[in-house]
C-alpha cells in the first residue's frame, strides 16, 4: 500500500519504549544516543525505559536519568523479570505519544534510526517495520528468523521480510489494540499486524552487540518459536490433521500390500521376514501420536494459563512520569 492511498498522519507527540535487562555496560550510551536521535525530530518525545528485573547496577543508572530528565525520560521499574514482550506491554500502558517506537536496548538497531521510522508514520502508515541490513548475529539466529518470518506471514497475512527486528514503529490506536488482548503469550510485531490495515518496512543498520550477550539462548529462542506458532495460529493442528490422515491412508495401503504378499505371492514365509518392517511403522506411528499430544497439550496448557488471567507484570515503580503512578 502506497502514501498516495492514505492520509498523512500528524505526528505531535511520540513515545520511544525500550526494554531493559542487565544492561548496565551500554544503558547510559543508549540513553544518550536515544536523546540525541529524538531531538533530532523537533518533536515533543518521551523515552519509557522498563527496567524487566535486572540484576545488575542498571536500575540505579535509570533512576539517575528519570531524576535529570524529568518527564522525558520515564522508568518503569517491574517486580521481576517477564520477558521482553510482557515488559513492552507494560511499557505501552503508559505511553502517551499519538505514535509509539520499540527498540532493544543493546544498540544493534541504532537509535539514529528513530527519526526515519517517526517520518515514515507520518506518512499515514499504522505500523513502521524494519529489515536489518548486514546482520550481525549468528547463522542459527537468523536461520531462526527466517522460520519466524515465514510462520508470522502466514498467521497474519500481512508479508513483512524482517518479524524479528524489534525496532518499529506503531500508531496508538494499534498499541491500544493490542493492550485490550488479554492473551499471556504475546509476540508483538505479529499481534500488531493482526490490527494494522497499512504497513510498510525500511531497512535499518544493525550493528554488532556493543557490551555482554544476548539474552536469548537456544532454549529461550525455542520457546520463542512455540509462543509464535501457538499464540496465533492454529496451523500446527491443521498440519497433525493432514499428517495424520496421510499415516491412516499408508497404513490401509500397506494392510492390503501385506495380504496380497502373503497370501497370493510369498506365502507364509514372507510374512515372517516382514515382522521387523511392522514394528518400525508402529514405533513411527507411536512417535508420531505422541508429538501430536505434545502440541495439542501445548495448546492445553496455554488454555489455562489465559483463564486464570493473572497480569502479564507487575510495575513496582513509576519514575519521572507526571501523570501515573503505580498500577498493574
Amino acid at each position: 500500500m502506497t502514501a498516495k492511498n492514505m492520509n498523512n498522519y500528524k505526528i505531535n507527540y511520540f513515545s520511544v519504549v525500550v526494554p531493559v535487562y542487565n544492561e548496565e555496560g551500554c544503558i547510559q550510551e543508549l540513553i544518550d544516543r536515544t536523546l540525541k536521535a529524538c531531538k533530532e525530530t523537533k518533536m515533543k518525545f518521551e523515552i519509557i525505559l522498563i527496567d524487566d528485573g535486572s540484576e545488575d547496577g542498571t536500575v540505579e543508572i535509570l533512576q539517575a536519568a528519570s531524576k535529570k530528565h524529568d518527564d522525558i525520560i520515564i522508568s518503569c521499574i517491574l517486580n521481576r523479570n517477564y520477558g521482553q514482550h510482557n515488559a513492552i506491554m507494560a511499557g505501552f500502558s503508559i505511553a502517551r505519544g499519538d505514535l509509539v517506537v520499540t527498540i532493544d536496548a543493546d544498540l544493534q538497531n541504532p537509535p539514529e534510526e528513530i527519526p526515519r521510522l517517526v517520518a515514515k508514520a507520518e506518512e499515514g502508515f499504522d505500523v513502521v517495520g524494519t529489515i536489518r541490513q548486514n546482520r550481525q548475529d549468528t547463522f542459527f539466529r537468523r536461520y531462526a528468523s527466517k522460520i519466524v518470518n515465514k510462520v508470522a506471514q502466514k498467521a497474519t497475512g500481512v508479508n513483512m521480510k524482517d518479524y524479528g527486528c524489534m525496532l518499529r514503529a506503531y500508531r496508538i490506536n494499534i498499541v491500544k489494540a493490542m493492550l485490550e488482548c488479554r492473551e499471556n503469550s504475546t509476540f508483538i510485531p505479529v499481534l500488531g499486524n493482526s490490527f494494522a490495515r497499512y504497513t510498510c518496512e525500511i531497512e535499518v543498520k544493525h550493528d554488532e552487540r556493543a557490551v555482554g550477550d544476548s539474552k536469548y539462548s537456544v532454549w529461550k529462542l525455542i520457546n520463542l518459536q512455540f509462543n509464535l506458532l501457538t499464540c496465533m495460529t492454529t496451523f500446527p493442528l491443521r498440519v497433525l490433521s493432514i499428517i495424520g490422515g496421510l499415516i491412516s491412508g499408508l497404513g490401509v495401503l500397506l494392510g492390503a500390500y501385506i495380504l496380497i504378499m502373503r497370501y497370493f505371492v510369498m506365502g507364509e514365509v514372507w510374512a515372517q521376514q516382514g515382522v521387523f518392517t511392522l514394528f518400525a511403522i508402529l514405533f513411527f506411528i507411536c512417535g508420531f501420536q505422541v508429538t501430536a499430544l505434545g502440541i495439542v497439550g501445548e495448546y492445553i496448557g496455554r488454555i489455562y494459563t489465559d483463564v486464570r488471567a493473572r497480569p502479564r507484570y507487575f510495575i513496582e515503580e513509576i519514575l519521572g512520569h507526571k501523570k501515573k503512578e503505580k498500577k498493574k
